[in-house]
């Protein structure tokens, strides 16, 4: 049996990630679940899963969750509460498999200790690459850690490159659904409301994640966790538009041949695929039916009305701490278009001012990498709070209120 430390247990990924171990309880136990402030959910799961170790975000949820537990009748695993023990659930003997689906920075320290122990990773972390990319590559080199992803476009690449040798690959290409806005024109999208941003056509995700596809500039980040995972320079990558969203990446070989992976939008599929791999087990979810009448489509991004996905590009080419600040600088800027004090094109102009102002450099640990991230967030709550946003017309800087809204 394999006992697996679950990075974010309460979220989207660690829900499904234990129905996929409720299918499997004679392959699959819990070491360790890590949550946040969902106190609630967690005595739950606990009640359910029986885990070693139960880690939250404070000691106030700390403090909550051990009355819960007691009210409910539960048995009490050893709990803990912060950073550290977050790293040591992850780095554990007992923890045979780590799956990292935190959202944000806050789980970058633990997936790290864990590949600089050599753990088998199921990623499903953005920030981990995004952020701090080549330090993680470097941990994986001296250790041996084996980085399976999880988000369904880089599981389906992992998938596709057990076609062939690395060195017959020609590119990777990576589908994206377009999001809510993909028929909406570049005028109109002034007025979206965060309401029909988190409106998205084919997947049920958290808020940030969900505007992130709504820019596009979660494509931009998978073109940049993709670099990473498979060795490929940014111009060895191309996006597609699907909104159907079964073909999840395809690759490219030499010859010209395509392999595509294709499956269920279901998250429960990648995950599957993660904790099994290199085996394979009988689906999660309905197949799908081949018998049906289908039409699957590709198109080309509209770069002009996404901005934020050519910047990712340009982040990851310019490489060093650039793509830290990006991620930092979207973060803050969601938050604000969240909470209605930036427009939807202004989420673009506040991260590309952000990355004007942020200087890069070379991080040369997760504490600088931290570091680096304060700062980026703390310069673009200034530029959002201020109204400095910087936007780009006929090829000129032109400083204007109009990107945010009081």
């Amino acid at each position: 049996m394999t006992n697996l430390t679950l990075l974010g247990s309460t979220g989207s990924i660690g829900t499904s990630t234990l129905d996929v171990v409720r299918r499997w309880p004679e392959r699959f136990g819990i070491y360790a679940l890590v949550a946040g402030r969902n106190v609630t959910l967690l005595a739950q799961q606990i009640a359910e899963f029986r885990p070693k170790v139960a880690i939250v975000a404070d000691e106030p949820a700390l403090t909550e969750l051990r009355a819960l537990l007691k009210a409910n009748g539960t048995p009490a695993p050893e709990l803990a509460a912060g950073p550290k023990a977050r790293v040591a659930a992850a780095t554990a003997s007992d923890a045979g498999f780590v799956m990292s689906a935190i959202v944000g920075v806050e789980g970058l320290e633990a997936t790290y200790e864990a590949v600089r122990l050599a753990k088998r990773v199921g990623l499903a972390n953005k920030e981990v690459l995004v952020s701090c990319g080549k330090l993680v590559k470097e941990a994986m080199r001296a250790s041996g850690a084996e980085l399976i992803p999880v988000d369904s476009e880089h599981n389906g690449a992992h998938q596709c490159f057990r076609a062939g040798l690395r060195r017959e690959v020609s590119k990777l290409i990576l589908t994206a659904s377009g999001g809510p806005f993909r028929e909406t024109p570049a005028e109109d999208l002034e007025f979206v409301t965060p309401e029909q941003a988190l409106n998205h056509p084919t997947w049920r995700m958290g808020q940030r994640i969900t505007i992130d596809s709504a820019t596009l500039i979660n494509k931009g980040f998978e073109v940049i966790e993709a670099c990473w995972l498979f060795d490929l320079a940014p111009k060895e990558i191309e996006v597609v538009v699907h909104p159907q969203s079964k073909v999840h990446a395809m690759v490219e070989f030499a010859d010209g041949s395509v392999m595509a992976q294709i499956s269920a939008t279901d998250m429960r599929m990648p995950i599957q695929y993660a904790l099994t791999y290199p085996k394979r087990a009988d689906a999660p979810v309905p197949r799908l039916n081949w018998t049906e009448a289908a039409r699957w489509s590709f198109d080309p991004p509209d770069y002009k009305k996404f901005p934020l996905l050519k910047l990712a590009y340009q982040a990851q080419e310019t490489g060093g701490s650039a793509t830290c600040t990006l991620n930092a600088a979207d973060e803050v800027a969601v938050e604000a278009f969240l909470g209605g004090r930036l427009s939807f094109p202004g989420i673009a102009a506040a991260i590309a001012e952000t990355l004007e102002r942020v200087p890069v450099r070379e991080p040369r640990s997760v504490a600088d990498m931290l570091e680096i991230d304060r700062e980026s967030r703390a310069a673009a709550r200034g530029i959002i709070e201020k109204g400095e946003i910087t936007r780009r017309r006929s090829g000129k800087k032109d400083t204007t209120e109009a990107a945010l809204h009081a």
